[in-house]
């Protein structure tokens, strides 16, 4: 659905974070130029894997326009200058200060139009020691403490993926959407400022807390919850299979059902959480010992009659294949691709994703559009 059709976004932009944001406002309707240097966004080349094209670009720009400039230009400063006068929403995520010394503020141009809603991304905001700090995706998850708890007991590792500059892009979505119902009453626009720490801050609360309140972090433990158990893998006689006990009901299923030994359920060392947490080694060894004697199909079995919770530790390849998997087609400059479908699905919407511009693609229209 084209909810945002007919709003006005800005993005001077770059590598992820608020590429994520300003998509995703592309993907409900919005009209979203896209800022680019002339030779690009830097994440047009951080791989080919996808015909040639980035795998980051693809993903996160589809359905939006291309505008070259060079903001150090005084002719391409003026150009901008007249299109941020006739826009609703304003997202840059360049290096500190860079925004402010082109002329770019967020504070300056909510001066000269009060319906606008600025977005400033930074790496660790924008007061405090870090301030000045340029920032990336594994900076981060090193700093907020993210690595710490990620990976086995012998190292530290870093999650697979950006998750905290798409942590910063979903807190500045979500944001944007509120500033604009807010509008709505009030006429007037509003300042958001986030970051990839804050926004990885916010998901890193429990481990927090646990510090904090309980006394000690998590632990690095793999594939096993640090928390919860059984919450982890278990070998079978032909693989794995990755159970999740969320209760003591659960548990007591999986005893009788599963394992076959109801009276494991209210033996002292694994009566509830705690102590299975404590005694998670043992547990796992009591588990193994009758599922490692049958195939990982009747472990399955037993486990969907139990209603407990499983699943599998998938490959991308098998991923790719899972039959949940929803994708959409999207142009690109080399072709048609498929991509995955944005998480959330509205009831009765056919969506369809819109092409991803090449480099400066749209910069000539753009230009007669707002000629001074």
């Amino acid at each position: 659905m084209d909810d945002l059709s007919g709003l006005l976004v800005v993005a001077l932009e770059q590598a992820v974070a608020a590429p994520y944001c300003s998509g995703r406002l592309a993907d409900s309707g919005a009209r979203v130029i896209k800022i680019e240097r002339p030779e690009g966004d830097f994440a047009r080349r951080y791989d080919k894997a996808v015909k040639g094209e980035s795998a980051y670009f693809v993903w996160l720009n589809r359905g939006k326009e291309s505008l070259t400039l060079d903001i150090k230009a005084q002719a391409d400063r003026a150009l901008l200058a007249r299109i941020l006068a006739k826009t609703d929403v304003f997202i840059q995520n360049l290096a500190p200060g860079a925004a402010e010394r082109a002329g770019f503020g967020s504070a300056e141009w909510r001066k000269r139009n009060k319906r606008l809603i600025t977005c400033d991304i930074s790496g660790y905001g924008e007061d405090g020691p870090y301030a000045d700090m340029k920032a990336y995706d594994l900076l981060v998850q090193a700093e907020s403490g993210l690595c710490s708890i990620n990976g086995g007991p012998e190292s530290p590792a870093r999650v697979g993926v950006s998750v905290c500059d798409i942590a910063a892009g979903m807190a500045a979505h979500a944001q944007i959407l509120q500033a604009l119902y807010a509008r709505e009453k009030t006429g007037e626009g509003r300042s958001i400022k986030t970051s990839l720490f804050a926004g990885m801050a916010d998901w890193m609360t429990v481990p927090y807390l646990h510090l904090v309140y309980g006394g000690k972090a998590p632990e690095r433990s793999g594939l096993d919850h640090p928390s919860i158990a059984p919450y982890g893998p278990y070998r079978c006689a032909d693989g794995s299979v990755l159970v999740s006990i969320q209760n003591e009901r659960e548990w007591a299923s999986l005893c009788k059902n599963v394992l076959q030994e109801p009276g494991l359920a209210t033996e002292p060392d694994y009566a509830d959480n705690l102590v299975r947490v404590l005694n998670r080694d043992r547990l796992k060894q009591r588990m193994e010992g009758v599922l490692m004697k049958l195939p990982r199909a009747e472990v399955e079995r037993r486990l969907k009659v139990a209603q407990v919770a499983y699943g599998g530790l998938n490959t991308v390849a098998e991923f790719a294949r899972h039959p949940q998997l929803r994708t959409l087609p999207v142009a690109t400059a080399a072709g048609s691709i498929d991509l995955i479908a944005p998480p959330a699905a509205i009831a009765g919407d056919d969506l369809a994703l819109r092409p991803v511009p090449r480099v400066g693609e749209h910069s000539e229209a753009i230009r007669r559009e707002f000629a001074a």
